[in-house]
């Protein structure tokens, strides 16, 4: 009977990651047809977000599609296998396209550089930015920007897959201790990725300056403190029924460091500044510290509102002591 339940979720898994992948991985295959067939992208064929999402696709589903070999041959640590596979067919793809895709519209550039290039200046940004369109292209930039995609990237792809390992494992081995944090971590986890293609089809509707609209204040808000919420709860998934310390405080922990990252690589992306919420004190930054005092209301929000569903996981949880 488990094995007739696992099989019909496996296949149930595979269809539909298969049709929620299906976008992202065709906007790769246009890529690389355009590639094979010209040698270039032309600028306007170009999918915005071919990069991250099409390697964040590739890795998800092939990680599900794997789900009955690595569970029979690695047992317990098919999440630990399935986490580093997928982790490294992404990046590999990542690359790959990065460095082998050119896109041509006034210069010939790597798709590296015209993302970059995309998120550096979309229109009207240009006032905030210090660096040409020419210098972009051509590669006089740092690297480093794509530190905002690849966060993301590792969160979806290993929060995803451990829903979908998760829930196999409760069928196969009859434990449904994880069952209520398997469930809110589907639920926070589909509500972020809800909120990255909500972002790349509107960028939250921000108008190319670094003080946005309320709208777009609330959204990126709501944005990042779900980004640390997921990954809050994941590590919240694997604590649940020890102590206080370790199931409530290392969840929090990584909630907050999770969305202080994000904000990190915000500030490298936007060389050295952050978007304003707003004026006054309240959303001015600090200093040198370039936070300003909503943004770290939020980093705290983050493991603030992860300690809480927590502890309400923990009720009726019989903890252990040290």
């Amino acid at each position: 009977m488990k094995n007739k339940t696992f099989f019909k979720f496996y296949i149930f898994s595979v269809i539909g990651v298969l049709i929620a992948a299906l976008y992202p991985l065709s906007m790769g295959v246009r890529v690389v047809c355009d590639m094979i067939r010209s040698g270039v992208v032309l600028a306007e064929n170009y999918p915005k977000y071919t990069i991250p999402y099409t390697p964040i696709a590739t890795s998800v589903f092939l990680g599900v599609l794997a789900m009955p070999l690595l569970l029979k041959f690695c047992k317990r640590y098919a999440f630990p296998a399935v986490s580093a596979l997928s982790l490294i067919i992404f990046f590999i793809a990542e690359l790959l396209l990065e460095s082998q895709v050119i896109v041509r519209d006034t210069v010939y550039s790597t798709l590296e550089s015209w993302q970059m290039w995309m998120c550096w200046a979309p229109v009207g940004e240009m006032e905030i930015r210090d660096l040409t369109a020419l210098q972009v292209l051509v590669g006089d930039y740092s690297p480093a920007f794509k530190l905002h995609f690849y966060i993301i990237a590792i969160v979806l792809i290993i929060t995803i897959l451990n829903c979908f390992y998760g829930f196999a494992s409760l069928i196969l081995t009859g434990n449904r201790k994880r069952l209520k944090p398997l469930v809110l971590q589907s639920a926070a986890s589909f509500l972020f990725l809800v909120m990255c293609i909500w972002a790349c089809f509107t960028a939250f509707y921000r108008d190319g300056t670094l003080q946005v609209s309320v709208i777009s204040a609330v959204l990126m808000s709501v944005f990042f403190t779900l980004f640390g919420v997921t990954m809050g709860i994941f590590a919240g998934s694997f604590l649940l029924g020890k102590t206080n310390l370790l199931s409530i405080g290392c969840p929090a922990a990584t909630a907050t460091l999770t969305t202080l990252l994000m904000y990190i690589g915000e500030m490298i992306l936007l060389d050295g500044k952050l978007y304003r919420f707003g004026t006054g004190f309240f959303f001015e930054s600090l200093g040198a510290l370039v936070l300003a005092p909503v943004d770290i209301f939020i980093i705290l929000l983050a493991g603030g509102i992860t300690a809480l569903i927590v502890m309400i996981l923990q009720k009726g949880t019989k903890h252990e002591t040290l």
